[in-house]
């Protein structure tokens, strides 16, 4: 927990994460764990290297958001305008909580374990560059998780299948031609075009495709400034894409085109769209979805799967590189508590249960088989 509130108080953004890789890094030393760097700042600890049995690979991300932080806490950010806000501060204590206990009894393992502390998780691909590193060779099966506000403290979920969605982002650049804003009709309004573009957007959920598919696409801003009597010659929409069915990003990305440009032409304009596809959907194993769900009834007991949260959740987690090359699982771990520790993340005032440290720390060990 001490380690927690010292990552948190000094946050780094994607790929800027070099003090936190040197806190990690000199703990490790403290444990005597041996460690090697990937991908700059991602660093993978081993413990059990002479173990024959399944190598398995257990993952924290270490980055944080540029949010400026609006808790009154003891350990709030010392970095203006970046924050802890997605709880990666406590996935990463709780890995190297996990690493000291494996430590302690390396004598006991039967299995090689990898400790993987991933940098840019928050829209960097850093488990894309992990991989490319060697983050997987050798590894047989990898486990991951979330903490989630919207789960009650004690509960979690961990499905066969999707959990949670890919994602994508959008930029539709309207160009028409600007004006004075007495004289319309010698203008071509790229802000008329902009809303009716919005508005038509939505039909790709609504009416083209099928009810039973997760899909998400939002538009996120609009961006025309101009003055009072000025029409502007370009505005700018951007958004996002989320998709539980990795199959339909062609579909939808092409709808997202002829849509724009479509829409654009009837107002006299033209819409330039770029598509930029982030993450794929994090698709649990059955065989690695049960032992996990194995591991949290052993902790949690036989009521911690909590059925009110609709899976796959539609925010998305670069953990899914992973599951693209090995087996793999990852879990929600609820946190809510006594109306504490529910404000969402990426939120300025999200605060993390230190409370669930602990008890993940068990369900990782319990996942390399020591009890």
């Amino acid at each position: 927990i001490e380690f927690r509130h010292l990552l948190h108080s000094n946050p780094e953004l994607t790929w800027q994460e070099e003090n936190t890789a040197r806190l990690i890094r000199e703990k490790l030393d403290e444990f005597g764990i041996t460690w090697r760097e990937c991908a700059k700042n991602g660093t993978i600890a081993t413990i059990g290297d002479d173990k024959k049995e399944e190598h398995i690979a257990l993952r924290a991300d270490i980055d944080a958001l540029p949010i400026e932080e609006s808790l009154d806490i003891p350990f709030v950010s010392k970095n203006r305008g970046c924050m802890h806000a997605c709880g990666h501060d406590g996935h990463s204590a709780t890995l190297m909580g996990t690493a000291r206990y494996l430590k302690i009894n390396e004598h006991k393992l039967k299995k090689r374990v990898s400790l993987i502390f991933q940098p840019a998780e928050e829209g960097g691909h850093g488990a894309k560059a992990m991989i490319e590193e060697g983050a997987l060779d050798g590894v047989d099966i990898i486990y991951g998780w979330h903490n989630w506000p919207m789960i009650p403290y004690g509960r979690a979920i961990c499905p066969d299948g999707a959990v949670m969605s890919g994602n994508g982002t959008f930029e539709i650049e309207v160009r028409g031609k600007g004006g004075h804003a007495s004289q319309p009709e010698v203008c071509h309004d790229p802000i008329l075009a902009a809303a009716a573009i919005t508005l038509n957007l939505q039909q790709i959920v609504s009416r083209r495709m099928a009810p039973q598919s997760a899909v998400v696409v939002n538009v996120s801003s609009i961006d025309a400034k101009s003055q009072d009597t000025i029409i502007p010659s370009t505005a700018k929409i951007s958004g996002s894409i989320r998709l539980s069915d990795s199959t339909l990003r062609e579909k939808i990305n092409a709808l997202i085109v002829s849509i724009s440009q479509d829409s654009a032409k009837t107002y006299g304009v033209e819409a330039k769209v770029d598509i930029h596809p982030r993450y794929d959907a994090t698709i649990n194993d059955h065989k690695s979805a049960h032992l996990f769900r194995e591991s949290l009834e052993a902790e949690f007991g036989e009521e911690w799967m909590d059925e009110s949260i609709a899976v796959p959740i539609m925010a998305s987690e670069d953990f899914s590189y992973y599951q693209k090359n090995i087996r793999g699982a990852y879990a929600l771990i609820g946190m809510s508590e006594n109306e504490k520790y529910n404000i969402s993340c990426h939120n300025s005032k999200y605060e993390f249960n230190d409370k669930i440290i602990g008890r993940m720390i068990r369900v990782l060990s319990n996942l390399v088989g020591l009890k």
